[in-house]
């Protein structure tokens, strides 16, 4: 008589044959997956699209051998060296600034740019443009080359950032062929967008941030800060530093440079430790803006996506959005129109305002000088004005040299400006105090 196959004696005796062969087949299966995710990591990186026609030298500053590869991108980039348009307050065209307000002259007295300021042209003509301005002389640093040529990375890697500032402008101009271009923003072959301003990455790492860890969308807009924000030089040696220790706003900037004692110049006559802002682009827009919160880069707006028959490139022929408002406002707002009369609005408004605080800087500058002259102000208070009036300028400034108008982020400027015309009606209350002279209260308005 044979055993039942079902009694529990017999089916004792098959479990653990059932447990290993399971356990075969887990290790089996685990075994396979192992050999084929080593497999996959062996193999070389896939490439997108067309593989690459040419290789590109690490951080070439010919933006020529670049466009083999990206014929749509390069050729749109060259476009910047004819897309000399104006806006109403901006663009491209080649344009004093001194002869367009010439309250400018007062407002800058005793600096380089009271001898030439000019509104910024595209990319393509950046070498010419800063070569030709009065502003440069024997005595100015390589520090202004920084943000003007894409031999700048591979001469950085080279020379260090800080032998590079402290070389003459001159003298460095000799090794400097090529204007803004490719390598200051990419990696070569990958393409990837890059921080390449040894400036920006040392500002981000005092912030306690690493550029490798943000999205590629965070990437198109922190590329443009590796120039299109505020910096000063540092030192004897005119080291490039972005004043962000403290923070981005204006009073983070202002108070980084107070308590570091800083001045780019001494204003003649009242003798106030005058500071003058670059083009704090970044700063403005990355404040809390609308776009900014909403998650919008600088290139949607300055570069937007469009195409060649199939291909969808950036288009680099960076300029205003109000030069094509259907490209970059369109994107995400059905009605264009209604996007560049909104545009056109804020910028008055803050246009308007902007020249108001002009007229009370003006007045500040005019109360401490007639303080001053008296010969017998009031130390204290007189020093007082001076401060305020520093700031108040500084504030002022940080709008005006700003490209937009104020349209990167228009309640913070208009906020700045309104700051900036307080403290610049202190300091003629002040100066009028130090030197116990009412006319000093004389407004231009």
């Amino acid at each position: 008589m044979t055993a039942d196959s079902n009694h529990p004696t017999e089916m004792k005796r098959k479990a653990p044959l059932i447990v290993w062969i399971l356990t075969a087949i887990i290790v089996l299966m685990a075994a396979v997956l192992v050999g084929v995710m080593l497999y996959l990591k062996s193999q070389p990186q896939p490439t997108r699209g067309v593989a690459p026609i040419q290789q590109i030298a690490p951080m070439d500053p010919n933006s020529s051998n670049w466009g083999v590869n990206f014929p749509n991108q390069y050729s749109s980039f060259l476009k910047t060296e004819t897309n000399n348009s104006p806006t109403a307050f901006g663009g491209s065209a080649r344009s004093s600034k001194l002869e367009a307000d010439p309250r400018l002259l007062t407002l800058f007295a005793g600096y380089s740019f009271s001898k030439e300021y000019n509104e910024e042209r595209g990319h393509m003509n950046s070498l010419i443009d800063v070569r030709e301005i009065k502003r440069v002389d024997e005595t100015t640093p390589g520090t202004c080359y920084s943000c003007k040529s894409a031999n700048n990375p591979r001469l950085w890697d080279k020379m260090g950032m800080a032998d590079f500032d402290k070389t003459l402008f001159y003298d460095l101009g000799k090794q400097i062929t090529e204007p803004i271009g490719c390598a200051n923003c990419h990696e070569a072959n990958t393409m990837k967008l890059i921080v390449t301003n040894p400036a920006l990455e040392e500002a981000l790492q005092a912030q306690g941030k690493d550029w490798r860890t943000f999205t590629r969308q965070e990437m198109r807009s922190i590329v443009c800060a590796n120039c299109h924000v505020e910096y000063y030089f540092k030192g004897d040696g005119k080291y490039l530093t972005f004043p962000w220790a403290n923070g981005t706003r204006i009073e983070d900037i202002v108070g980084y440079y107070d308590e570091l004692g800083f001045k780019d110049w001494e204003y003649p006559d009242t003798k106030t430790p005058m500071l003058k802002a670059q083009h704090p682009d970044y700063e403005l827009f990355s404040a809390d803006s609308t776009h900014f919160k909403a998650g919008v880069a600088c290139a949607d707006c300055h570069m937007p996506y469009t195409r060649d028959g199939a291909a969808k490139f950036s288009n680099h022929n960076v300029h205003s959005p109000l030069l094509a408002p259907e490209a970059a406002c369109g994107q995400c707002h059905t009605d264009v129109g209604y996007s560049v009369n909104r545009v056109a609005t804020i910028q008055a408004q803050v246009n308007e305002r902007l020249l108001a605080t002009e007229d009370a800087i003006m007045d500040a500058i005019a109360a401490i000088k007639a303080a001053t002259l008296t010969g017998k102000a009031d130390p204290t208070q007189l020093d007082e004005a001076r401060q305020l009036h520093r700031q108040a300028q500084m504030m002022w400034d940080f709008i005006a040299a700003e490209n937009s108008m104020g349209f990167h982020n228009p309640e913070e400027a208009l906020r700045i400006l309104g700051k900036a015309t307080d403290l610049a009606r202190q300091a003629q209350v002040k100066a009028m105090q130090a030197g116990g002279a009412p006319s000093t209260l004389i407004s231009s308005q």
